[in-house]
């Protein structure tokens, strides 16, 4: 029902490719990337612009942009040199009043992105820092919820679509995603496990024994693209065949029948409750009108569309209690 009718068709187009402007990710909210030298080969250097060998470090800052209206500039700036490619932002939810303010410069500058690729602190990496990848980020289900009500309670809803990312593996999860907001979900672990991966995480050292994250030819040589890549397509189309047949046990015709109310989950040893308590949704628009509802009143007053909370003094990224 949320989807943009002019995302879907683009995005279907196999010949399109979309772009995605990374300002976190779950494994490691706050932290750049870092290829190490010994996995830049020359294929790799002449690709990056860099020597061969040479440690290539992508920091979490974008010299591009530093406020929520310089990013949508620089987001409307890629889609124009790429001919219109869709072009999204994907973040790992920290403080929340960043996504307000992304959302104040949406209404401000009537720009807006394809979508938004929610990441949950729950993502992973072998190479990921443990404190982060344990202790920072907003999990998935809240930071899918913050940014679908963003957008409904600013009446954008219906102009970007908006992907979960962050620990998908079965069709229960894809389920729960789409419940709670989600157009689309996308999935990197359960791929790689598909794939071959054994969590030996050893995937910054280069000496992956699998052969899936590592540039030696020698380890290399133990991954059989042929045989793989089939098994990721069947664990994809298993997958999804899972995913709809808990969408027919629902007595549902469409995904796009899935509410908060569809899903259950248990608090404690008596007690159980639907996601539409646990998540409540707001209604269209109320963000553009007083008196704005009182769980997002406090950071909607920080949110600034010419300013990040970290620059304008806010609390920082979220932290996940124990």
């Amino acid at each position: 029902d949320f989807c943009p009718d002019s995302f879907a068709e683009r995005a279907a187009d196999p010949a399109v490719r979309m772009i995605e402007v990374k300002l976190s990710q779950g494994a490691k909210p706050g932290r750049g990337g870092l290829l190490p030298g010994s996995k830049v080969t020359e294929e790799i250097a002449a690709i990056r612009g860099v020597p061969a060998g040479q440690v290539v470090i992508s920091p979490p800052h974008h010299r591009a942009f530093s406020t929520p209206t310089e990013l949508l500039a620089f987001v409307a700036r890629l889609r124009e040199l790429s001919g219109g490619k869709p072009v999204g932002i994907k973040l790992c939810v920290g403080d929340p009043a960043d996504v307000l303010g992304i959302v104040k410069a949406m209404l401000e500058r009537d720009a807006l992105p394809d979508f938004i690729t929610v990441d949950g602190s729950e993502g992973g990496t072998g190479s990921a820092p443990l404190e982060f990848s344990d202790s920072v980020g907003m999990p998935l289900r809240e930071g899918l919820s913050l940014v679908h009500n963003a957008l409904v309670g600013a009446g954008l809803r219906d102009r970007v679509a908006v992907a979960a990312s962050g620990k998908i593996i079965t069709g229960f999860h894809m389920v729960r995603a789409l419940a709670i907001g989600a157009d689309f979900c996308m999935s990197a672990r359960a791929m790689m496990f598909a794939l071959g991966c054994i969590q030996t995480l050893r995937c910054n050292t280069n000496k992956c024994p699998v052969g899936v994250a590592t540039q030696r030819p020698s380890l290399a040589a133990g991954l059989d693209v042929e045989d793989k890549s089939e098994r990721v397509r069947r664990y994809h189309d298993e997958t999804v065949r899972s995913f709809l047949a808990l969408i027919a046990a629902a007595g549902l015709r469409d995904p796009d029948e899935l509410r908060p109310g569809h899903v259950w989950r248990r608090v404690d040893e008596v007690t159980a409750v639907n996601y539409a308590q646990i998540y409540p949704s707001l209604e269209e628009g109320v963000l553009l009108e007083d008196p704005i509802p009182q769980p997002l009143l406090a950071d909607w007053a920080r949110a600034r569309a010419d300013a990040f909370a970290a620059s304008a003094g806010g609390p920082g990224p979220a932290t996940v209690a124990p």
